[in-house]
């Protein structure tokens, strides 16, 4: 279990510039909307206790010069649950942000919606989910720093509804909290070291590094509309064209080759990952995240030179979604033998995710470049493909099938695969004459 801040020493963790919204005002009962007996004496010692009115504190703030509007959870007042006057305050400071083009940080610690308010308390959750909607129909970004613990709607809403979620180690995060999980639960499935690795959140940060890493995803994610594409990074590895058919397909296989690591390293002099498609599933084969090139933000998805996998496929639709979504340009790297064929890729919704690639790249509205550093492999690597702005190294090949399933296919033996190859017009160069691609980086 992490240690639990309070929601002003929480803020004080990630900015020394901060200036309290007025919060709304409303008419209130003594024990509430529903009449539950002892709620307001139970409000009274809550405030008392924290020095707090309510369970969140909202403002205009700057993280290491970067502005945004601030959420910040109180557990000491009631749990940090969420009550009418909650989302008040939250509504007032969703609706800040977009009057002001800020994105919006929200520093959570909450147990879910307050019981002593009923449904009325419960609803706030759809008032939430309309504010972060609005919020990114607004093109802004909204990061989440989960807290512990951070549960229930409060997890369901302001959490795992942002664009990014962090999470401070050890912070308990689920929609159920500990006092109703099944008996027999995995305690390690609400941790957020489990949540990393079921890709549901992005990274875990310890505290002293936190203020840090929010300006960084500031900066990143906050700069604005931009219509330019993404320049294509320079070409590394071997220096001319390959003669034939097998010796791209050799080149491109070698494990000499530089891979995407190091694309990424020479072109960003900043970046940070997201990880994860949301629906349960990380693949490490498949880097994407934001950097900067040049004090620019451009958006990458990167393969690894392995078969894709469905929760690559979803991570990077999830990342071209969001970075259309703010005006951020998209760099793809093209490196896979192509889309894993095993029973467990296709129980995960292997062709489903492929498809979601596609429709991404096909809707974003920002440009797409792309650069094949390595194999092509069929509609694997296509499905991260920009249909417009392609550029191919020297090392690599792209083609409709692999030569050895090509072959098969066929009906030819396995030494065939070299001469199928040839006809299959892979090379870099080829790829130019057919009009695949726009040029060869490195011949």
């Amino acid at each position: 279990m992490s240690e639990r801040m309070s929601a002003r020493e929480a803020i004080t963790s990630v900015t020394r510039d901060f200036s309290e919204l007025s919060p709304p005002t409303r008419d209130f009962p003594e024990d509430g909307p529903i009449s539950w007996t002892g709620y307001g004496d139970s409000r009274a010692r809550a405030t008392g206790r924290t020095g707090e009115e309510e369970s969140v504190v909202c403002g205009m703030a700057s993280v290491e010069g970067r502005p945004c509007v601030l959420i910040s959870f109180e557990f000491g007042f009631l749990g940090g649950s969420l009550g009418q006057r909650t989302g008040d305050r939250l509504e007032a400071a969703y609706r800040t942000a977009r009057e002001r083009r800020l994105p919006l940080v929200s520093l959570i610690a909450t147990g879910g919606s307050r019981m002593q308010e009923g449904m009325l308390a419960l609803t706030q959750l759809q008032r939430v989910a309309r504010q972060s909607t609005l919020l990114r129909e607004a093109g802004l970004a909204q990061i989440a720093v989960l807290r512990d613990p951070t549960t229930g709607g409060g997890w369901a809403t302001l959490g795992a509804g942002a664009d990014v979620i962090l999470a401070l180690p050890g912070a308990q995060i689920g929609f159920a909290g500990s006092r109703v999980r099944p008996a027999d639960a995995d305690p390690a499935a609400y941790g957020a070291q489990g949540q990393l690795a079921a890709g549901q959140i992005d990274a875990i940060v310890r505290g002293e590094d936190l203020r840090g890493v929010l300006a960084g995803w500031l900066t990143l994610l906050g700069g604005g509309r931009r219509t330019e594409p993404a320049p294509v990074p320079e070409a590394f590895g071997s220096a001319g064209l390959p003669a034939d058919g097998w010796e791209a397909v050799t080149r491109a296989r070698s494990a000499g080759r530089p891979r995407a690591e190091a694309y990424l390293d020479a072109y960003f002099s900043y970046r940070q990952e997201l990880v994860g498609d949301r629906c349960g599933g990380v693949d490490a084969g498949m880097l994407c995240g934001f950097g900067l090139h040049e004090g620019v933000s451009y958006a990458y998805a990167a393969q690894r030179g392995t078969a894709t996998r469905p929760a690559g496929y979803r991570t990077a639709a999830r990342l071209i979604r969001l970075a259309d979504r703010l005006g951020i340009a998209v760099l793809t790297l093209v490196d896979t033998p192509g889309a894993a064929n095993d029973a467990a890729a296709e129980r995960s919704g292997q062709g489903a995710a492929i498809a979601d690639a596609f429709g991404a790249v096909a809707a974003a509205r920002v440009p797409v470049t792309t650069l094949v550093i390595g194999e092509g492999g069929s509609g694997g690597a296509l499905a991260l493909t920009s249909p417009d702005r392609t550029w191919v190294t020297a090392d690599s090949y792209f083609s409709v099938i692999a030569p050895e399933l090509a072959a098969a296919i066929l009906k030819r033996p396995p030494a065939e695969a070299e001469r199928t190859a040839c006809q299959l017009r892979l090379r870099p160069q080829d790829l130019v004459d057919l009009g695949v691609a726009r040029g060869v980086l490195g011949a």
